[in-house]
């Protein structure tokens, strides 16, 4: 019998990852949900290839379009998360894959944790935010959760368990502006910020990673995931992307997770946890294994790190407030209405400010909170006026 997969966000770069994976194993997998936001064509693509008849388009007016440009051909049209419980009944479905950017990914997070047997959830926001949630569901469903980031399945492929962890540290490439001197950042360009050395990664998440902002949530998710308190999670700049996580043990033992920087590779491993299936991968690269460079974060170049400081030490709703504004500023960012140096100044001082430093004390009860609290800081930022 087929097993089952899901794949919420097909058309985004992991999702095509996933698909690629799946595309090899065709005899052994059966998709039976895809989603998109407006990809449409590319989404229609996806479906003829492994005829999948339920389709989301979250976009209204792309949902429209297909309906009438596709109503002669046997799909099931959507334009809510909302269908996905009427779609399964049971839990049927062996492999999850969830892949939607931003917070409007929590809740289809939890509606597919109940049908799943295992659920791989990319969306960094949902396991910022919702963590305290989304763990509640796991438990309650019986549900595995494998983490799809680099550096966070790096750290789940190396803990048996976290009673023998001593220390974390997660890796950074630096992005674009490791080794650009402070002076120079004051005038970089948004093309320039966009120039990822390593990945090919969607604009938001490169001026993540051109902040620092990137690795500061990939704390809180090693934190949330792991259960480990901040002071045993460090950060160290690597140029080359090639190890992505160092785990020092309570016996004196240190394991380093290395891999190319494939996203292919943590996806695989992810479905096939057992190892069964072979993936194509380079060779050792002994060259860049000679040459590591980790170094320790430079806090004057990568100021937004220190807002790790302030952070509290259970989830609150603080992490979704800190979410909220750096979406907020990043998109200012990309439309061209702030500056790079301006980027960095606002996000901080809005990170540390009162009135949203009180979300530090009030811990999450469901998922409409978060929202509203994302709604909440989009309306006080947008009186600012920029």
């Amino acid at each position: 019998m087929k097993k089952k997969i899901v794949i919420l966000g097909s058309t985004g770069s992991i999702g095509k990852n996933t698909i690629d994976i799946i595309k090899k194993d065709k005899k052994k997998f059966d998709i039976k949900l895809l989603s998109t936001n407006k990809n449409v064509s590319e989404l229609i693509k996806q479906a003829k290839q492994f005829k999948v008849k339920d389709l989301i388009i979250n976009d209204l007016v792309e949902y429209e379009k297909a309906k009438k440009k596709y109503k002669k051909f046997e799909y099931n049209f959507h334009n809510s998360f909302s269908i996905i419980d009427k779609i399964f009944k049971k839990k049927e479905i062996f492999y999850s894959m969830i892949s939607i950017v931003g917070i409007d990914g929590l809740k289809p997070s939890m509606q597919m944790i109940k049908y799943s047997k295992n659920i791989a959830i990319v969306n960094k926001e949902s396991l910022i935010c919702g963590w305290s949630l989304i763990y509640k569901n796991l438990k309650r469903f019986k549900t595995n959760f494998i983490p799809i980031d680099s550096e966070h399945f790096s750290i789940f492929s190396l803990i048996d368990n976290i009673n023998n962890v001593d220390k974390i540290y997660i890796t950074a490439s630096g992005g674009p502006f490791l080794k650009y001197p402070r002076s120079k950042l004051t005038n970089v360009t948004l093309n320039q910020t966009l120039k990822h050395p390593n990945w090919s990664m969607g604009k938001k998440i490169s001026v993540d990673s051109s902040t620092m902002m990137n690795k500061l949530f990939e704390v809180i998710e090693a934190r949330n995931i792991f259960n480990i308190p901040y002071n045993r999670i460090s950060i160290l700049t690597h140029p080359k992307s090639y190890v992505h996580a160092i785990v020092r043990f309570n016996n004196g033992l240190t394991k380093i997770l290395s891999h190319e920087p494939n996203m292919k590779i943590p996806i695989h491993n992810s479905i096939y946890l057992n190892n069964e299936k072979k993936i194509k991968s380079k060779p050792i690269n002994l060259d860049i294994l000679n040459k590591l460079e980790f170094k320790d974060i430079d806090y004057k170049k990568f100021p937004l790190i220190k807002i790790l400081k302030i952070l509290p030490k259970k989830n609150s709703l603080y992490e979704t407030v800190l979410i909220s504004i750096n979406d907020y500023f990043v998109s200012k960012f990309l439309s061209k209405k702030i500056k790079y140096k301006k980027l960095i100044q606002l996000i901080g001082k809005y990170a540390h400010s009162k009135d949203f430093m009180k979300f530090r004390k009030i811990s999450v009860k469901n998922v409409n909170d978060i929202y509203k609290i994302r709604d909440y800081v989009s309306l006080k930022l947008d009186t600012l006026g920029i």
